[in-house]
């Protein structure tokens, strides 16, 4: 008997993993990579909403756990994955500079707000009014690292490149069985395919689709992530990743011309250089009704557990939120009350 089964590797599974192994637990991983969210993303840990200048919810407590969450991933699989990198809010308006200065005054906002206004000196693009610098940012290739991690856990014979079949799961009175090999406890993390779920289908995961591309731009020679009305994010040289769109209604994972005419014409309102687009990519996003993750165990069966909803922002959410779940699976600590699903509790009896 290994101690936890788990459904699904991104940003979830990967730091459910490592929190397990850090308490000496054992687990088998299923995963069928039908979930393209993480290995879409863009990837940046940014504590503060640019739209709003305010701050994400309770990012600046998340960016003190994920920073040396992913340096350890590092260390452990010997290759970079955490990319320092400024984000800098490009201005519309003096009026919009007035507003960052104002969010800059407050206290918790002070920590990630340059009060330095930065002046455009890339002629590639129209910037007039300057730049908001965010502090303490960075990018975590998480396609790299969802690959990376995939060849560590068989090494260790823990990954099981196949679907999880929900039908093949059976509750024992001491834990789980599935196919043959018995588990003490089940960990879904499986992002928007949670809908297809039989046992946490109740829980209102909308899923949000987003789409990015990767374009190249000879001589833009930017090396900081840009924030206009999209995000544009340095990978390589002359390579960046443009993103991204929000669309609540479409549920597949297929690029659309539509959302590739949105993003190059936002692109093109502010960059005054050529390009090429290169890739074009979707995902679903799990997102949350309330905005917040799903995470704790079944109403009914206690054998169950759930780690889900991170949104948009899963590469700050998911170590915190991860590290709370395996205490809480373990009797060391509460959940966050809100983040546990028993904040739907009244959908679940509804749905029985």
């Amino acid at each position: 008997m290994k101690d936890v089964l788990i459904v699904g590797l991104g940003l979830a599974g990967i730091s459910l993993c490592e929190r397990l192994e850090a308490k000496g637990k054992t687990f088998d991983v299923y995963t069928d990579t039908s979930q393209k969210s993480s290995l879409v993303a863009g990837g940046l840990y940014n504590p503060v909403i640019l739209k709003r200048f305010t701050m994400a919810w309770r990012a600046d407590a998340q960016m003190d756990v994920a920073i040396p969450f992913y340096q350890q991933l590092q260390t452990k699989l010997g290759t970079q994955l955490d990319y320092k990198v400024k984000v800098l809010r490009r201005f519309t308006s003096i009026e919009e500079q007035n507003t960052w200065f104002e969010a800059a005054d407050k206290p918790r906002l002070a920590r990630f707000l340059n009060t330095h206004l930065h002046k455009n000196t890339n002629d590639g693009i129209d910037a007039p009014f300057g730049y908001g610098e965010v502090l303490e940012t960075g990018r975590v290739a998480t396609e790299k690292l969802v690959q990376l991690y995939a060849k560590y856990l068989e090494g260790i014979s823990a990954l099981h490149r196949t679907t999880f079949l929900y039908q093949d799961l059976q509750m024992l009175k001491d834990g789980v069985a599935y196919q043959g090999k018995k588990y003490e406890k089940v960990v879904f993390a499986e992002g928007f395919g949670l809908k297809s779920n039989p046992y946490f289908n109740y829980l209102p995961l909308n899923g949000t689709k987003g789409e990015l591309l990767t374009v190249k731009i000879p001589g833009l020679r930017e090396t900081s992530v840009i924030k206009s009305s999209v995000f544009i994010i340095p990978l390589e040289e002359d390579v960046y990743r443009i993103g991204a769109t929000y669309k609540w209604k479409d549920k597949t994972n297929t690029p659309t011309d539509a959302a590739k005419e949105e993003l190059l014409e936002k692109l093109e309102k502010f960059l005054k250089l050529p390009y090429t687009v290169e890739k074009h990519v979707a995902g679903i996003r799990p997102t949350v009704t309330d905005r917040r993750p799903l995470v704790g165990g079944h109403p009914i069966y206690e054998q169950l557990y759930v780690l889900n909803g991170f949104g948009s922002r899963g590469v700050l959410i998911a170590p915190e939120v991860s590290n709370q779940l395996v205490d809480a699976m373990y009797g060391t600590a509460q959940l966050h009350p809100e983040i546990d699903i028993q904040r739907f509790q009244n959908k679940y009896v509804a749905s029985t």
